[in-house]
């Protein structure tokens, strides 16, 4: 392998990262190294080609010295998208797709990088650059062909934590001391532990909210050894970015629900599956894990506690959203395609390389954690009676205070755009894209399960915003990311841009809307995993939930006409274009 002599992987979980080291070096990924990594992991070049062509940010060409990735997402759309576009293709003389003719810069556009609360933003050499304009864009150029590093000029991204419960109700943003969690550990037997977290009602906060104490439980409870604990760090939903700031603000916190996991289901292995969008943050979860590993809190007899031994390492993801499902993301670790997987057994069952692996979120190993900490009465007094504890939102969008909130669950719609200030809000998006729309008549609503369950994103939308530009952008982003393993979610995303572009024309007919009413169905009836049964979830809400708007867009009158052209903007366009 020449100068990589030092990558020498063993094994095919180490492939990513093999990757990664090759194009850190080169810029991308040549022939030579695809050789070199089959050779070293006892693999096919076909097969390896395979996986490297499925990730986002793995490139087979040069793609520039400084390779700039712009945030596309609704929220940056909504923020300047087009401006901040429009400058970086001045200002590097690239066009979006491509290099500049010196091969200095690459542009390239990309889903949601975790930065909502401060849009438009970019990644440059995966340094993050926010609160973009055109300005900011044409200085930010010109440092980097003065020689600047991004690193050296890259912002400081700050946390932004708008809200948090009174002292005696906050969860996760009150004092956190490192230890603190793990020091109650050995009071504690791996049954009566799983016992603890059940009694506090935590449930999964990535979205599906199965409860944790059962999953551990069931990991348990399976003969297979080793077991192994993921921590999914891979918060691709766009509009979401708690886990950023849980990481950022909290690392130690992490660490210790997943120590906890560990020792509860008997485990000695842990590793953190960290978005590509966040390699930034790396070197600051590498220095949490080296302070644990010196204050005895990882290795050998963790926390004191004799015949406890538990190591974690961070596995760097490669750019793919569908690897948030949890089985893709298993996938993804074990060095293969980032698919999901058919669904036979569960992760507790045969997870990571087929062995009982329990998955959980960021957000979901630091409740663990102060449940041990704090224990389960607090989290039960806490919150609703019906779903006691707190939810990190990521909030962006029309309002004042975009960031972070803490609230407790049942806290209404209503209560939240007030502590957003948010700016004259008509449409709310809960749970990225995937998740749920709501109108201004159900601000009264709960946001807890039973009601409106939230992953975490709350994107906020004024009457300004065209909603059928939104749900373009959200179906863009559907058929992007889309693995095209199975017809109806590669199709049928495809199939309902195309009507949705009809609809913005003026062109729609009722039986369009008919039309995309059966599409969905049979999407959200017949895909293979989540992405395709909920990709137009949000889409059907909004059909039904402002019924005003869309029929607004129907040609009754079936003229065929286009009913959206603007003589005279097309003619400024055009003026301007030729000026």
């Amino acid at each position: 392998m020449g100068t990589e002599n030092n990558l020498q992987p063993k094994k095919r979980t180490e492939l990513l990262n093999c990757l990664w080291a090759f194009q850190n070096q080169h810029g991308y990924i040549r022939d030579e190294d695809v050789a070199a990594c089959s050779q070293a992991l006892g693999m096919s070049q076909v097969e390896i080609e395979g996986v490297l062509s499925f990730y986002h940010f793995f490139h087979r060409q040069p793609a520039g010295q400084f390779t700039i990735y712009l945030n596309n997402s609704i929220i940056s759309e909504c923020k300047g998208f087009e401006r901040v576009k429009e400058a970086f293709e001045k200002e590097t003389g690239a066009t979006f797709g491509g290099l500049d003719p010196s091969r200095q810069f690459g542009l390239f556009e990309t889903a949601c990088i975790g930065l909502s609360d401060q849009e438009p933003a970019c990644l440059i050499n995966f340094y993050p650059f926010t609160n973009l304009n055109t300005l900011k864009v044409k200085s930010i150029i010109a440092q980097l062909k003065q020689g600047a590093d991004p690193a050296d000029i890259c912002d400081e991204v700050p946390d932004n934590l708008r809200h948090v419960p009174q002292a005696d109700k906050a969860i996760y943003f009150r004092p956190y001391h490192p230890g603190a969690a793990l020091q109650k550990l050995k009071d504690f037997s791996p049954e009566s532990l799983i016992e603890e977290i059940t009694r506090s009602k935590i449930s999964g906060m990535g979205g599906a909210f199965y409860p944790t104490g059962k999953k551990w439980e069931l990991c348990r409870q399976q003969p297979a050894s080793p077991k192994y604990i993921a921590c999914n760090a891979d918060e691709g939903e766009p509009g979401t970015f708690k886990d950023r700031v849980i990481m950022n603000a909290l690392p130690g916190l992490m660490l210790e629900g997943m120590i906890i996991a560990g020792y509860a289901v008997g485990s000695a292995h842990g590793i953190i599956y960290l978005r590509a969008e966040y390699t930034w943050l790396k070197p600051k979860l590498d220095m949490a894990i080296d302070q644990f590993y010196r204050m005895n809190l990882l290795g050998k007899n963790v926390a004191g506690i004799n015949g406890f031994d538990f190591d974690i390492h961070i596995q760097l993801g490669a750019g793919s959203y569908v690897c948030g499902q949890e089985t893709a993301m298993l996938n993804s670790m074990e060095g293969k395609r980032g698919e999901p997987r058919t669904r036979q057994f569960f992760p507790t069952e045969k997870g990571y390389l087929g062995l009982p692996t329990v998955v959980n979120n960021v957000e979901t190993f630091c409740a663990a954690a102060r449940a041990l900490e704090l224990g389960a009465d607090y989290f039960l007094n806490t919150g609703h009676p019906d779903f006691p504890g707190t939810k990190v939102l990521s909030i962006s969008g029309d309002c004042r205070l975009p960031g972070i909130y803490e609230i407790e669950w049942g806290t209404s719609v209503k209560e939240v755009l007030e502590l957003c200030q948010a700016d004259d809000p008509h449409f709310i998006q809960l749970s990225g894209p995937s998740g749920e729309c709501i109108s201004m008549k159900e601000i009264d609503r709960k946001i807890m399960k039973g009601d409106l369950p939230c992953g975490g994103s709350f994107m906020i939308f004024n009457k300004h915003r065209d909603l059928l530009d939104i749900m373009m952008n959200f179906t863009e982003f559907f058929k992007s990311e889309s693995c095209g393993v199975c017809t109806p979610c590669r199709a049928g995303n495809f199939i309902v841009q195309r009507k949705l572009e009809k609809i913005a024309k003026g062109l729609a007919y009722t039986t369009d809307f008919d039309d995309l009413r059966e599409w969905g169905k049979i999407m959200r009836m017949t895909s293979r995993c989540g992405l395709g049964k909920a990709a137009t979830q949000s889409l059907l809400m909004a059909l039904d939930k402002f019924p005003d708007y869309f029929n607004s867009k129907v040609d009754n009158q079936k003229e065929g006409l286009n009913k959206e052209f603007d003589l005279d903007r097309a003619v400024a366009e055009y003026e301007r274009f030729t000026n």
